[in-house]
C-alpha cells in the first residue's frame, strides 16, 4: 500500500508501484519491497516540496532519479551485506547464510 497522502492514479503511486516491483524482482520480500518503495516515494515528495515536513537528510544529496537507479556500492562501505547476500543467492553460492559480509564479498567476486 502506498504511503499516506499519495493519491490513486498519481505520479507518486506509479513511482511506488514501479519501485516495489523492481525490489521484488531483486529478491526482496514483499514487506521489504513495500518499505523501500514507501521510503523512496516519501523522500521524493520531501524533495519536491509535496510534504508538510521533511528532514535535512531527505532534502540533501542526489535523488534516486538523479543517481539513475544506482544503489550504494561505490562508497567506502561498499555494498551492504543484504545486497551481497542477494547476489550470492542469485549465484547459488552454498553456505551464504553463515557467511560474514567480508566472506560474501569474496565469494560473490570469485563467482562472477
Amino acid at each position: 500500500m502506498p504511503p499516506r497522502g499519495v493519491k490513486k492514479g498519481s505520479k507518486r503511486e506509479r513511482q511506488y508501484k514501479h519501485i516495489k516491483q523492481s525490489e521484488k524482482k531483486a529478491g526482496r520480500s514483499n514487506k521489504r519491497a513495500e518499505e523501500i518503495a514507501a521510503r523512496a516515494v516519501n523522500k521524493e515528495k520531501a524533495r519536491s516540496g509535496e510534504s508538510k515536513t521533511s528532514s535535512r537528510s531527505s532534502t540533501s544529496g542526489r535523488s534516486a532519479s538523479a543517481r539513475g537507479g544506482r544503489q550504494s556500492g561505490k562508497g567506502p562501505g561498499g555494498r551492504t551485506r543484504e545486497q551481497l547476500y542477494s547476489d550470492a543467492k542469485k549465484l547459488d553460492i552454498e553456505g551464504r547464510s553463515k557467511m560474514s559480509k567480508q566472506e560474501l564479498e569474496h565469494a560473490v567476486a570469485g563467482a562472477s
